[in-house]
């Protein structure tokens, strides 16, 4: 297992501008960044899993150095699997923090060869998040702005 691999992992529900500027900046730090997307059922999430990965898979198609994949189960198990040593979260605001540090102590309580890292977001991407597009979208809003580009019809073909 090499810490030259990560997860970056997620509902992404659907995938945002906010995820992709993590992504791309985690592909510059490690040499595979897997991008692990979770079921996620308690959630409920508004686009299934067949959906979503597919729509990561064309948001970061240019990416070299990024896999898409489906896990079920404990991240830590999946981090084994695919030999990750790291995962990579994203912290918007103070309010992530606490929950963030809690699964990031968990994880690290199973697997105390796993770290985990926080990246923030760049400041335009700061404020969005998966619910927020989702709560627009109900709304019949326009989302363009907030998503990756390659990802614009299949958001509004719902």
């Amino acid at each position: 297992m090499s810490k030259k691999v990560a997860i970056y992992p997620g509902t992404f529900d659907p995938i945002t501008n906010g995820h992709l500027d993590i992504i791309k900046r985690a592909s510059t730090i490690f040499e595979k960044v897997y991008i692990g997307i979770a079921p996620s059922e308690s959630k409920q999430p508004m686009f299934d899993l067949l959906s979503r990965v597919e729509m990561v898979e064309l948001a970061t198609k240019d990416i070299l150095n990024i896999e898409v994949i489906s896990f079920t189960g404990l991240l830590v198990n999946c981090c084994q699997e695919i030999g990750a040593k790291t995962i990579v979260r994203g912290l918007r605001a103070v309010s992530d923090f606490e929950y963030e540090l809690q699964i990031g102590y968990a994880n690290a309580s199973l697997d105390k060869e796993i770290d985990t890292i926080y990246l923030m977001p760049s400041l335009e991407s700061a404020f969005i998040s998966s619910t927020v597009v989702r709560d627009i979208l109900k709304h019949n809003g326009n989302v363009n702005h907030l998503i990756p580009k390659e990802i614009e019809k299949n958001v509004h073909n719902i």
